[in-house]
């Protein structure tokens, strides 16, 4: 089953690799979206694929990447419209 979600993760996640470390892992898994740093200190994911992956890829965000150091990982259900291609950083 296809999901959309956006995700808002908090803690140490700028200046870490956050951004390309999350795009590498969402083109493996085949989920599309964006990612891109919040000016709140946040980054910011909107993501959509097929549930398990989305679901491996919240577990990732849940640690990130070697020196983040992540706090919370808010998660919200949006409705699925299949309308994005690949996965891109937003700067």
């Amino acid at each position: 089953m296809k999901k959309r979600l956006q995700l808002k993760i908090a803690g140490r996640v700028h200046g870490v690799t956050f951004r390309i470390k999350t795009k590498s892992l969402a083109d493996k898994l085949n989920i599309c979206g964006w990612v891109k740093n919040n000016k709140d200190g946040t980054v910011g994911i909107l993501a959509e694929g097929d549930e398990n992956n989305l679901l491996n890829f919240i577990k990732w965000c849940q640690e990130g990447p070697r020196y983040a150091k992540v706090k919370t990982v808010d998660v919200e259900q949006l409705k699925y419209i299949g309308d994005l291609e690949g996965f891109v950083i937003l700067y």
